[in-house]
């Protein structure tokens, strides 16, 4: 039986996985805090438009990687093309951590959260707490373990197939997009809202350091961009869809963003919104009523099942690609003998997801999400224009688009976001920078590990 990865998953299935992974629970929590640092409606709108172009810079560069280098790993194998291995282990180190499981288990508990909304569940009652010192350790809930239902039960489908899973992962997209703009389209046209709201502004004044603060939450929004990269092995036609997935994939995107953007300033005045978190439901009750909100968790619920779902599938390529490199454990390069699915990787991410899920430590990793994930992004656009400058021919048909300034654009607004990130969470920076060390000195272990044993001395009799 072969030991790789089958092509099958088609242009609609790559964009579909785009889109899955980008809208989750950013678009849905983030506006309140954006309008808290800005207190301005046109600034919030300017936001979403430049983290959407940033997001867009990003996936024209990315699809040239795509079509270059179409194989599983994404960021891991373009880094290793560019910058070397260490650097490319290491964005795998930060997307096994960072990247997929942590929010997985973000998800989930966001999925949690709304499902007990909706059916008027009190979401603190019950449970066991394991501390020790006075240290919380482990969190036994009902609503912890829906949430570590809904990880093991898409850990299974996709393991089951890459086809089972991407009908799954379509469907649930599709859900997702109707769900918006049904939403955008009933707010805007029937919901009770005002348009002098949009020239309204609350008592904050902003700055370009608060737009830069603001743009850290924007990121985290739109991250998930380049997740058609990480199956290249298994997109048709890689050369043409990769590139095409991704631009279509965030370009819709974009659109929805600033389209729902639109819909909570026409439901809430500024004041209202300012740190508001759970926007969407607070912008359905001023549209519609009370009774609407929970329907509209109940919706973003079934939404958020997307994210998850296109996270598990996609993060365990990336260690697949490490270990059939030898820089990870072999157990995670080996596919189903049956399925041809990466199963022993889908289950270690879930297992990390599912010990982010039950302690108390997942949230303050999910606060450096943006920082190292743009950090990683960053670098691995600067590696493109290594490998232009270095490589003398390209048999693809797709080359980046208003290249060299769309990745000179990319680059220097996630250096603005990685500073200002710096300079406004010092201690999450911290953190960061210390998982990154940590991976350091994982690849010194792996990387001794996969040194070739000396070669025997022959003698003259052989």
């Amino acid at each position: 039986m072969s030991n790789r990865l089958k092509r099958e998953l088609g242009l609609f299935s790559a964009a579909t996985l785009v889109v899955a992974n980008m809208v989750g629970t950013g678009i849905f929590t983030t506006s309140g805090f954006i309008m808290a640092e800005l207190g301005d409606p046109v600034a919030l709108l300017l936001c979403w438009l430049f983290g959407g172009l940033f997001a867009l810079c990003g996936a024209l560069c990315y699809g040239e990687l795509g079509a270059r280098f179409p194989k599983a790993g994404g960021e891991y194998v373009f880094l290793k093309e560019s910058l070397g291995r260490p650097v490319s282990f290491l964005s795998g180190w930060i997307s096994l951590f960072v990247g997929f499981s942590a929010p997985i288990a973000a998800a989930s508990m966001a999925f949690a959260a709304y499902l007990f909304k909706t059916f008027a569940i009190p979401a603190g009652d019950g449970g066991m707490v394991f501390s020790m010192a006075g240290t919380r350790l482990v969190t036994l809930s009902p609503l912890t373990l829906t949430a570590i239902g809904v990880i093991v039960i898409f850990s299974l489908i996709h393991c089951h197939s890459l086809h089972v899973g991407s009908r799954v992962q379509n469907g649930l997209t599709v859900f997702k997009i109707t769900l918006v703009v049904v939403f955008i389209g009933a707010g805007l046209w029937l919901g009770n809202g005002s348009i002098d709201h949009f020239s309204a502004a609350a008592n904050t004044s902003w700055s370009s350091e608060k737009f830069a603060v603001a743009l850290i939450f924007v990121s985290f929004a739109y991250s998930g961009w380049n997740a058609a990269a990480y199956l290249g092995d298994e997109i048709l036609n890689p050369q043409k869809n990769i590139p095409l997935s991704l631009f279509a994939g965030t370009s819709l995107v974009v659109i929805l963003y600033v389209s729902l953007n639109l819909v909570y300033l026409y439901a809430l005045p500024p004041s209202a919104m300012q740190g508001v978190m759970e926007i969407g439901a607070t912008s359905a009750a001023s549209l519609f009523g009370s009774k609407m909100s929970r329907v509209f968790s109940g919706a973003v619920a079934l939404g958020l099942l997307s994210v998850v779902s296109a996270m598990t599938l996609t993060g365990p390529r990336i260690y697949y690609a490490m270990s059939k490199d030898r820089l990870f454990f072999p157990v995670f390069g080996r596919l189903d003998a049956n399925r041809r699915t990466p199963a022993a990787s889908i289950f270690l991410q879930a297992a990390i997801a599912v010990a982010m899920v039950v302690s108390a430590s997942f949230e303050s990793l999910l606060l450096y999400i943006g920082f190292t994930l743009s950090l990683f992004a960053m670098l691995t656009v600067i590696g493109l224009m290594r490998i232009r400058r270095h490589a003398t021919h390209f048999a693809g048909a797709y080359r980046t688009f208003g290249y060299p300034l769309t990745p000179l654009l990319f680059i220097f607004g996630n250096l603005w976001i990685i500073i200002f990130s710096i300079k406004s969470q010092p201690i999450t920076a911290l953190f960061g920078l210390g998982t990154i060390g940590l991976g350091r000195v994982a690849y010194s272990w792996f990387d001794r590990r996969r040194m070739p044993a000396p070669r025997a001395i022959l003698t003259e009799d052989g």
